[in-house]
């Protein structure tokens, strides 16, 4: 049976995937999203949802479809998802996105301090962050081109399991923007390392 490793509620990890291992990414409460980067371990390649876009063809990722890097290789492959909606358009909350979209002046907890901490752990220089692929977060894309962010479909227990089709160093933030989480305060996300 895997290790499960909790991400704390607003915060981050970081670890090594070796290729063919799988990564099991558990929302533990329900209604919880998170932020996944993958770099290759040299750090030359990142996650792009661009190449993700271009050679899916589709905006909205599930079972079978492939994470690709910014050199058009396949960084991980989504091999389980019980919740079938995922967000690969919302970069990584920060803290001027805070301040911009919310007003808020004094430091806020947000997905890309934790994700660009989490890299550096791995030896990894983060910046530029790419945009990042949002576990279980719901967005919806009006006829008219606005994007709408509600709820989680994800309950207690569901999980997305990602394939790592490369050696990988992988973040991953428990997001702290409660709108993102159905209006509900961050909590922790789980993890698992499956073997090949």
């Amino acid at each position: 049976m895997a290790e499960r490793h909790l991400v704390p509620a607003a915060g981050g990890a970081g670890l090594v995937l070796k290729r063919g291992e799988r990564l099991r990414i558990i929302d533990t409460e329900g209604g919880q999203t998170g932020d996944l980067l993958a770099y290759s371990l040299d750090g030359s390649e990142r996650l792009s949802n661009g190449r993700s876009f271009d050679y899916g063809g589709r905006i909205y990722l599930s079972t079978g479809d492939v994470l690709w890097s910014d050199r058009s290789n396949p960084m991980l492959t989504i091999v389980e998802d019980q919740v079938g909606r995922h967000d690969f358009l919302y970069a990584p909350c920060s803290l001027e996105m805070y301040r911009i979209q919310y007003g808020v002046k004094d430091h806020h907890p947000n997905c890309h301090d934790n994700l660009c901490a989490a890299l550096r752990e791995l030896g990894i220089e983060p910046h530029p962050l790419p945009t990042a692929f949002n576990v279980f977060m719901n967005v919806e894309v009006t006829p008219d081109g606005r994007l709408v962010i509600v709820p989680p479909r994800s309950r207690a227990g569901d999980a997305i399991v990602l394939r790592a089709e490369t050696d990988l160093a992988v973040a991953i933030s428990s997001c702290p923007a409660s709108t993102c989480n159905g209006g509900i305060p961050a909590r922790p996300l789980a993890i698992e390392v499956l073997p090949g």
